[in-house]
């Protein structure tokens, strides 16, 4: 499992920064995924983020640097893959991490 270990320190950081808690970091989807609250939020897969950001996502792919989830051939809502064109400055990036939080509250959690 390739992933931006720089990428995983600055959403690791950025989530302490915001004072975030029952933080758990989990290997899948190639890469490393952060749990919030047993509830996936914010993954690293190669160079790229994925976001959980619930309906707001149609909007997302609309631009650069942008692309949607697909599983098993079907689109998935709610998340979308953030490339590095689309979160090169600080205020780019802490977006992501903040629109990802923001829906993390009504996500559901996943059936184990």
């Amino acid at each position: 499992m390739a992933y931006n270990e720089n990428l995983a320190d600055r959403i690791r950081e950025a989530l302490i920064e915001r004072g975030v808690e029952n933080i758990e970091e989990k290997k899948m989807f190639r890469g490393l995924c952060f749990m919030v609250d047993g509830k996936m939020c914010l993954c690293v897969s190669a160079e790229e983020m994925m976001c959980r950001i619930g309906p707001e996502y149609k909007e997302a792919l609309e631009l650069n640097g942008v692309r949607g989830m697909i599983r098993n051939g079907k689109p998935l809502k709610d998340f979308v893959y953030v490339s590095p064109v689309a979160m090169k400055t600080k205020k780019e990036f802490e977006s992501w991490i903040d629109k990802s939080l923001a829906f993390n509250k009504f996500a559901r959690a996943t059936k184990k």
